[in-house]
Formats: structure tokens, C-alpha cells, sequence
């Protein structure tokens, strides 16, 4: 291959919406502070008396504790040119997301100065999950409809007059809905909306691999970079779906922690918390960030995806592809994987996904061969899992981390899984220094259903200064 197909990338600009953290820097300092911000869900997401831990019925849940961006969660719609009706009914995450990609130009330096916005992408990590703007449609058009039929059912006296009452009332509690409203919960106008709003002109679209979406984001953008298609690309992840539906069905898999409590790679780790949030991160080819003169947080060496194949189950994690994930992206980086510093683990607090990913890591790394073993942690542990976003959450996390030298801590892990012992990495239990001269990290995502991505940064090895 050409020198140009497998060049660094140069991460230059970052922001995000995340629990605790309405930008980059409060972010950076909950982590290093070892700030955990789960709480309970607060009373306007859903009704309390869903939840029922006795209760194994579709519509009561067992747990009730996770990470919300509520106080955040504001958009200034005239600032963008967009209409305030057609605001209020769109789906929150094409607004934010908006207000973050804005951000990540802006922390990279570019909000008033030139660039070539004609070679300039975005791609975004999106499940199709149901969203707030989607659920008051589906109410709009089913539910009201199902009310009056239920009630004509059972109180066949009620005039049609009364019915239509009824109808009108439900639905005018649930807001507008019309031509400017419709058009905002069109799923892939995440990423359009950006590219039309930001006046950028290159390849616009969104990428669906469960928690693996952001990840895969990045791989694409990285292609997109390397085969010379952009100059630019705006890659990331969005999560902002704690719609009730949402939580049954991690209830009926019981993949919910039952203690509401999220333990990545704890001994008694016993299922994750439900996060939401969202990051966007500004991509570049090493060497023109260099010439440009570009802030560098961390530079992508080399992006890995892969799939579990044939197992006996959609829902149990496959060693093998993980291993091929990793394989992959060492291979593309060229680097000695026993440089490796730290891995941002995908660490989900599952029994079987946490035994997966620690034998994954001993399998690809080798067990320890001394007592210097690299740091393993994962952001879930202070923000819960923000399902396609928790590939950015922990993308952005481990760039930081390769820009400050500091080694983060990971919460709630006071007696670690014995399998980790297997393993060349070691917790960490507080924020260190991360004294390597060059600053290696993996950032790992695994997708539901056996999609797996793996990336590799590496510190830029230039003068470092404080994040703007």
C-alpha cells in the first residue's frame, strides 16, 4: 500500500454532551476525579411506577439508576437557522448533535477560519432505537387512536363528539406534530442536518452497529481520510434513547444490573446502567494537521472491525472475533502491541461480556511478564453504558488520556474478576501519571449481536499544551 493508505490521523478537535459533563473539560475532570454521576431517573423521563423490582411483567423494571444529560439537554434553534416549531418535535439528538459538531470545529480551531468544506464528512454512530421525538409520533398515530377504539369498547354509550374530545385533548398534550415536525425524525438527518446547517459538502450519513456505532464511524472516516475522498471528517456517536420501551428490553434480558450498580471487570459485576449521551470528534490526516499547524489530542494508527460468526447464540460474545477486531488494527498500526499502555475496554459489567473481553486481552496481549502492567479501565463505571455513543465516550476518553499523560481510574472494582489475573493489565484505582515517552492506547467497542471494532492511538510526540 501507499504511504497515504496507511498514514496516521490526526484527532484535532473534540466535544461532547455526556452524564455529568456538557463539554470536553468537565468530562476530562469527572474522570480524573473519579466522579461517579449515575443517579435515578428522574421523575419527567418515566412514570415511578414502572419500576417494580419484584415484577417480572414486559412493563416493570427491576432497575431504576443510570446517566442522563437532562440539565444539558438546551438548543439554541434560531442560532442555527432552524425554526423553533420545527425544533420542538424533532428528534433531540439531531439537535445536539448539531450543537457538538459545531463544538468539535470550533475546539479545533476552525469556527472563523478557512477550510475546505466541499472535502469535509460526517459520519455518526446512530442505533435505530425509538426516541422521544419518534415515541410522541407513534402516540400521535396509534395510541390516541387505540384510546378512543378501547373506550367506544368498553363504554359503547360515549358519543362520537365525546370521543373525538378525548382524542383531541391526548394529542394536544403531546405537542405539535405537522410538515416542520416530521421531517426532524427522518433517522439519517442526524448527520445531514449537520452538513446542512455547517455548510459541509462531503459525505453525510450514519452507521448502525449497536455499541460498536461510533467505532465504526471512526472506521469510516479513517477509509474516508486515507483514500483521499475528504480532507475533513466529523466522526461520533449519538445516544439519547431512555424511552420506556427501551428499558424492557434490557429488563427481559437481564442485562440490567439488579443491584443498580454498574462494576466493569469486578468480581461481583452482575449487568450494566443504561447511559445516554453523545461526542463528535474533528479527524485529519496526520501530516496536514502538521502543516496547518492543528492542536493534535492523539493520532489514530490503525482501526480494526470484525464479526463473531456462527456462534450458539446472537447474545454470547465470541473470543475469536474479538481477537480478529485487535489483530486487525495492530497489524494496520504496525506497532509492537507490548507498547500498549492502556486499553479503554468496552467493559460492560456482564458476567459473560466482561469474562469475553479479559480473555480477549490475555489471549491477543499475553499474560504479564512483570509487574509493570498497563492500565484497563472503562468509562462506564462513571457515566454507564451509552450504548452507540459508548464507542466515542471511551474514544475521547483515552485520546485525553494520550494528550495529558495521565493514566484514569475505573470505579467500583474493589475485588477485581480473578480472570484478570490472566492478563498483563491491572486496574486503575486513581488518576496517575502515564510517564511512557510515547503513549500508546486501545480503545475497544462491541457491538450487540457480535460486531467488533478495535482502534489504536498513539500520543503525536510534539509540545502538548492544555486543552483550549
Amino acid at each position: 500500500m501507499a504511504e497515504s493508505d496507511t498514514g496516521g490521523i490526526a484527532v484535532i478537535g473534540m466535544a461532547c454532551i455526556f452524564p455529568g459533563a456538557p463539554n470536553v473539560r468537565t468530562y476530562w475532570d469527572n474522570i480524573t476525579a473519579a466522579k461517579d454521576v449515575i443517579q435515578d431517573v428522574p421523575s419527567e423521563r418515566w412514570d415511578p411506577i414502572y419500576y417494580d423490582p419484584e415484577s417480572t411483567d414486559v412493563d416493570r423494571f427491576y432497575c431504576r439508576r443510570g446517566g442522563f444529560i437532562d440539565e444539558y439537554a438546551s438548543f439554541d434553534a434560531i442560532r442555527f437557522g432552524i425554526m423553533p416549531v420545527a425544533a420542538q418535535g424533532s428528534e433531540p439528538d439531531q439537535l445536539l448533535t448539531l450543537q457538538v459538531a459545531y463544538d468539535a470545529l470550533k475546539d479545533a480551531g476552525y469556527e472563523n477560519r478557512d477550510f475546505a468544506r466541499d472535502r469535509t464528512g460526517v459520519v455518526l454512530g446512530r442505533g435505530n432505537y425509538i426516541g422521544a421525538g419518534m415515541t410522541r409520533l407513534e402516540q400521535h398515530v396509534r395510541t390516541s387512536q387505540q384510546l378512543v377504539q378501547s373506550l367506544k369498547e368498553l363504554v359503547p354509550t360515549l358519543p362520537d363528539e365525546t370521543l373525538q374530545e378525548v382524542k383531541d385533548a391526548f394529542q394536544k398534550k403531546l405537542g405539535n406534530y405537522g410538515p416542520d415536525t416530521a421531517i426532524g425524525l427522518v433517522p439519517n438527518l442526524t448527520a445531514s442536518r449537520i452538513s446542512n446547517r455547517l455548510d459541509l459538502q462531503g459525505p453525510a450519513y450514519t452507521v448502525d452497529g449497536a455499541c460498536a456505532s461510533s467505532l465504526l464511524a471512526i472506521d469510516n472516516a479513517v477509509r474516508d481520510l486515507r483514500t483521499r475522498r475528504c480532507d475533513v471528517v466529523l466522526a461520533g456517536g449519538v445516544h439519547l434513547s431512555h424511552d420506556v420501551a427501551f428499558w424492557s428490553v434490557f429488563c427481559q434480558l437481564g442485562a440490567l444490573s439488579r443491584t443498580e450498580q454498574i462494576r466493569p471487570f469486578s468480581k461481583d459485576a452482575d449487568g450494566l446502567l443504561i447511559g445516554e449521551g453523545l461526542g463528535v470528534v474533528v479527524l485529519k490526516r496526520v501530516e496536514d494537521a502538521h502543516r496547518d499547524n492543528d492542536r493534535i489530542y492523539a493520532v489514530i494508527r490503525g482501526v480494526g472491525v470484525s464479526s463473531d460468526g456462527q456462534e450458539t447464540s446472537l447474545m454470547m460474545p465470541r473470543i475469536d472475533g474479538q481477537v480478529n477486531a485487535l489483530e486487525q488494527a495492530w497489524s494496520e498500526a504496525n506497532l509492537d502491541r507490548n507498547t500498549v499502555g492502556l486499553i479503554e475496554a468496552h467493559g460492560t459489567a456482564t458476567p459473560a461480556g466482561d469474562a469475553a473481553e479479559l480473555a480477549t486481552l490475555g489471549q491477543f496481549f499475553g499474560p504479564a511478564e512483570n509487574d509493570n502492567r498497563a492500565g484497563l479501565g472503562s468509562v462506564k463505571s462513571m457515566i454507564g453504558h451509552t450504548m452507540p455513543a459508548a464507542g466515542i465516550a471511551g474514544f475521547i476518553k483515552a485520546a485525553l488520556s494520550v494528550y495529558h499523560g495521565t493514566l484514569p481510574p475505573t470505579l467500583h472494582c474493589d475485588e477485581p474478576n480473578p480472570a484478570l489475573q490472566n492478563t498483563r493489565f491491572r486496574l486503575i484505582r486513581q488518576a496517575e501519571p502515564w510517564t511512557d515517552d510515547v503513549r500508546r492506547a486501545g480503545v475497544n467497542a462491541f457491538g450487540f449481536g457480535g460486531i467488533n471494532a478495535h482502534v489504536v492511538l498513539e500520543s503525536d510526540g510534539k509540545a502538548m499544551p492544555a486543552v483550549r
